[in-house]
């Protein structure tokens, strides 16, 4: 995971999008993040479950890539130990001992085996109905070679963090225990960049797009998201998408 410490903090007087990019301005319902392996053969239902919840316009659906099924005789493609750190930390943010795959983390607060929809739905609108939800309004569009992220007003302080990821990627496993295989997997996460604080006021900011104006990465989700102690990430306050068209 990355840090982006060369920041271009510069005070946002609108949020214009650029040709060619679709800006989320209609505030989700929930994000939802899945931590899943190539190599983990109960895995694939749980795929196909994100690649339907992607689809959703009122969630924002990430897909993270983890290296610790990789002994099993397939390294995945598209892990990291950055997502596998991720995954660590927030079973200490969530109060269990050990990681595991398919695992879906609803909002940064709650969690569900990545397969059981029923479960990640009933997560979703129990965080939704008690307060859990998605309370500070963020918005963030792209121009040019810029993001511009605006975020609204709210208690606490948390990270603003922006999670480059790959609309769609559809890998051959020749090994392991998917081996013979062909999974499409949705929103495949590709970098996460810290790139701001903030501590309860409006804020605004752009930063430069980095993998999305290369088009190395297809779009982006901005995250406001409280970490813990040893970086560990927490409870989501508030995220919007934009994603480049192609």
């Amino acid at each position: 995971m990355k840090v982006f410490l060369a920041l271009s903090l510069l005070l946002a007087t609108g949020l214009v999008a650029a040709d060619g990019a679709e800006a989320g301005t209609a505030q989700p319902k929930a994000v939802v993040e899945l931590f899943t392996s190539q190599g983990c053969s109960s895995c694939p239902p749980a795929d196909a479950v994100l690649g339907e919840l992607a689809h959703r316009d009122d969630l924002i659906a990430l897909s993270y890539h983890v290296d610790y099924w990789n002994y099993l005789g397939w390294d995945d493609t598209l892990a990291t130990h950055e997502f596998t750190l991720r995954q660590k930390g927030y079973a200490h943010t969530l109060g269990g001992k050990n990681v595991y795959t398919p695992q879906m983390v609803v909002n940064g607060r709650a969690d569900a085996v990545g397969s059981h929809k029923p479960a990640i739905e009933a997560a979703i609108d129990r965080l939704d109905r008690n307060g859990g939800g998605l309370t500070v309004p963020v918005n963030v569009q792209l121009s040019g070679n810029e993001l511009r992220i605006a975020i609204g007003t709210g208690k606490g302080e948390a990270d603003i963090v922006v999670v480059y990821f790959d609309h769609k990627k559809t890998v051959r496993i020749d090994r392991g225990e998917n081996r013979g295989r062909s999974i499409t997997y949705w929103h495949v996460v590709r970098d996460v960049q810290g790139v701001g604080m903030w501590k309860g006021d409006g804020k605004k900011l752009v930063v430069p797009a980095g993998a999305l104006e290369s088009g190395e990465s297809d779009g982006c989700v901005v995250l406001l998201q409280r970490m813990g102690a040893h970086n560990r990430p927490g409870a989501i306050l508030g995220a919007a998408v934009v994603k480049t068209t192609h």
